[in-house]
């Protein structure tokens, strides 16, 4: 069978909805889950993200990032214009980029507990530096406790081309 029956989508409430409510601070809240049909099979679901903002909590001046949000799903999976939602609530937020990152990630493992989980922030210079926090899950107990392990000891070893800033 294609596509989600009416049951699988019955859940969800903000997928076509005609009158869309961008929340102005952050809304853990709006995030929505429907039912992953290949539980069995490891796979990532890769979301880019290239225009998160979110406020300096000194100055309250804007900062801008590129987001990615990588994941194994388990038995939930997360909805992807609630996932949306949820990352414009960051728009007026007051919080580090690294608070920003490990936010997102916490509250992404509490809404659909995956198997393996990472979020990289990649930030727009402010005052001649740019901040690219990295954090990452694995489900413990599982092979993806490890993988996570190896892939944050190994992260951003190799130095990147920067040439979109």
């Amino acid at each position: 069978m294609n596509g989600r029956t009416r049951e699988e989508a019955s859940g969800l409430t903000l997928l076509g909805g005609k009158q869309t409510v961008y929340r102005s601070d952050y809304a853990p809240e709006v995030l929505e889950t429907f039912p992953n049909k290949h539980p069995d099979n490891d796979y990532f679901v890769k979301f880019n993200c290239p225009e998160f903002t979110s406020l300096c909590p000194i100055t309250g001046q804007p900062d801008f990032a590129a987001v990615y949000i990588s994941y194994v799903p388990g038995e939930r999976m997360v909805e992807s214009k609630s996932l949306k939602l949820y990352l414009y609530s960051f728009r007026n937020h007051g919080d580090f980029h690294e608070d920003c990152m490990n936010t997102i990630m916490k509250d992404l493992i509490r809404l659909m507990d995956p198997k393996y989980i990472e979020v990289w922030g990649k930030f727009t210079p402010r005052g001649g530096i740019s901040i690219d926090p990295y954090c990452n899950y694995g489900k413990p107990g599982t092979r993806w406790e490890a993988v996570a392990w190896d892939r944050l000891s190994h992260h951003d070893l190799c130095l990147e081309t920067v040439d979109n800033r």
